[in-house]
């Protein structure tokens, strides 16, 4: 009874599961978190501000500059495209939900679950465009930025490549996911205060956390 299941010879290698498979999936799961959160809209004195997943999206973000930093554009390029088809897997399959029948006594809760997820493939297919512009751009950027600095001043790497970034995702986001739904004016506003609040948790949180997680992994890797 006692007896182990005997494993793949590969897996009794500790570094079997690499540091790039852990980072890879915490960048999907920050990414569908946010697109999920993105339902969600904040609102300040009357003014519809930014989306909750506004505060977890610039996560996603220092995950692509870790990737970029310590595996290259060509890796960063792959997990980035693969969040993406993540993200269409979703999308298909919270739809196909919807189709299925329910019994009478969840109807409530099929309800919420339509208001839900009825909405979702607007927030992931204006997620997606904006994802892909800005990631990709943010990781070409970054490489850039590194070889006219010569490598150094990772700051400047990470807080310059995602004000690039974060134009592409913020302004097609927006746009595609809420034009219609809020007035023109909200729209501008939306985009201004979302640009801003994720180059202030970039700047705070995460750069700071770029720079301990860079310095781990390279370590891990065999890079310093």
């Amino acid at each position: 009874m006692n007896k182990q299941v005997a494993e793949n010879p590969a897996t009794k290698n500790r570094d079997a599961f690499t540091p790039l498979v852990a980072v890879a999936s915490l960048m999907v799961a920050s990414y569908l978190t946010a697109n999920l959160m993105a339902v969600k809209l904040i609102s300040v004195f009357g003014l519809t501000l930014f989306d909750a997943g506004t505060l977890t999206f610039p996560l996603s973000y220092m995950l692509g500059d870790v990737l970029t930093e310590v595996w290259g554009f060509q890796t960063a390029k792959k997990v980035i495209w693969l969040s993406f088809f993540c993200n269409a897997f979703l999308v298909f399959f919270t739809a196909l939900g919807l189709l299925l029948p329910s019994p009478p006594s969840m109807e409530e809760i099929s309800r919420a679950y339509a208001l839900l997820f009825g909405y979702v493939p607007r927030i992931v297919l204006a997620s997606l465009v904006g994802f892909l512009g800005g990631e990709l751009s943010n990781a070409y950027v970054m490489v850039r930025i590194k070889a006219l600095t010569k490598g150094r001043l990772l700051w400047l790497r990470t807080i310059g490549s995602s004000m690039v970034g974060y134009v592409f995702d913020t302004v097609l986001f927006v746009l595609l996911a809420f034009a219609g739904t809020v007035s023109a004016k909200e729209l501008l506003v939306m985009i201004g205060a979302q640009y801003a609040m994720k180059l202030c948790i970039e700047a705070l949180a995460g750069t700071p956390l770029a720079y301990a997680a860079i310095r781990y992994l390279k370590r891990r890797v065999g890079l310093s």
